[in-house]
């Protein structure tokens, strides 16, 4: 595929002890490395959300293993909890501080100013300030790509797309799905909804599973979750009614292998470990990072989950479009440019 607890911060710290790795260059270069101290907030959702957060847990687990050095992490369970926690984070010396999603914008935002000193990367989000390292997605390319997919895949000519929370970053998603779709196939019928309007919407996969079963009823056989932890109930809804789904940020293929027909993933995991390893480079800076096809910052999954699903001539298809996007021959409307889909 083109793809640990202080003993304070209100008991939400949880910081990993990693076992010694064997060989005297790794020893060295740990020892070298140890005056950093990552953490990571993730968002109430958790790290293990199957989905966005747990993509970013996976990219921290992988570079302490790769360094040895340990990354202190914070799972709030609220919202009023993180800019308290994150100064607190600060405060004691942490720093890259990765901050998880859009909803810790507001908080990032006060930290940072409270403690102009520290280094945070904020993924998903956007903070102009001389010490935020803002990395930003280009979900619209990945989103046209399984679109083309997905109208492949339809025998019903009807498909569907289940959003988390009704804001413009999720929209983005659903209108480069849409225009993927028509750029296939003009005749295939898009049913689209979002969960909710708050960031609950994102954890709610009963409702997830609500609206699955009405677009599945409604005609649709392909159905892409852009929805987080609700993107469970979508997922297993879809298997449980003989459809397709598609996965995201992530690669979801094998939480329903069979009838997941790709994931449109997110490689933000790499954010994570990048932000870490710069630091400990000397090369972290606040520049804003804004990923796509380009940059491999999405894409569509292959593995084994899926490879019975996806034709030889699907793959081609959906290749060309990807090269023909970079090269700028396809250009994909990004809605929050001006919050219009032209679909």
């Amino acid at each position: 595929m083109k793809h640990t607890k202080s003993s304070r911060l209100g008991g939400l710290i949880k910081k990993t002890s990693l076992a010694m790795i064997a060989g005297a260059f790794v020893l060295s270069a740990s020892i070298a490395q140890a005056d950093i101290k990552p953490a990571v907030v993730y968002d109430i959702a958790g790290k293990n959300d199957k989905s966005f957060n747990e993509s970013v847990f996976n990219g921290v687990v992988r570079f302490m293993g790769d360094t040895g050095i340990a990354v202190t992490e914070l799972e709030p369970t609220n919202a009023a909890q993180v800019e308290q926690s994150l100064k607190k984070l600060a405060q004691r010396g942490y720093e890259p501080i990765v901050a998880v999603g859009f909803g810790m914008s507001n908080a990032i935002a006060a930290a940072s100013e409270a403690y102009p000193d520290t280094q945070f990367t904020l993924i998903d989000g956007w903070v102009m300030a001389p010490n935020v390292q803002m990395v930003l997605y280009k979900e619209h390319e990945g989103s046209f790509l399984v679109g083309m997919m997905a109208a492949m895949a339809s025998e019903s000519g009807t498909v569907g797309f289940v959003g988390g929370m009704d804001i413009p970053l999720i929209s983005r998603f659903e209108c480069g799905y849409k225009q993927g779709v028509a750029y296939q196939d003009s005749s295939v019928n898009v049913l689209a909804n979002m969960t909710g309007s708050t960031p609950a919407a994102f954890g709610n996969p009963s409702k997830g599973g609500e609206l699955t079963r009405s677009q599945i009823e409604a005609g649709a056989d392909v159905v892409y979750a852009a929805a987080g932890g609700t993107g469970i109930g979508v997922y297993q809804t879809a298997a449980d009614m003989g459809v397709l789904a598609i996965g995201v940020d992530d690669n979801q293929n094998y939480m329903q292998p069979g009838t997941m027909l790709t994931s449109m993933y997110k490689l933000v995991g790499d954010a994570a470990y990048d932000s870490y390893e710069a630091a400990m480079n000397g090369t972290w800076d606040p520049a804003m990072r804004v990923l796509g096809l380009a940059e491999n910052g999405v894409g569509y999954a292959m593995d084994e989950h899926n490879a019975d699903l996806v034709s030889a001539e699907m793959i081609a298809a959906v290749e060309a479009a990807r090269d023909a996007i970079i090269a700028g021959d396809i250009v994909v409307h990004d809605y929050t440019s001006d919050n219009t889909c032209p679909l």
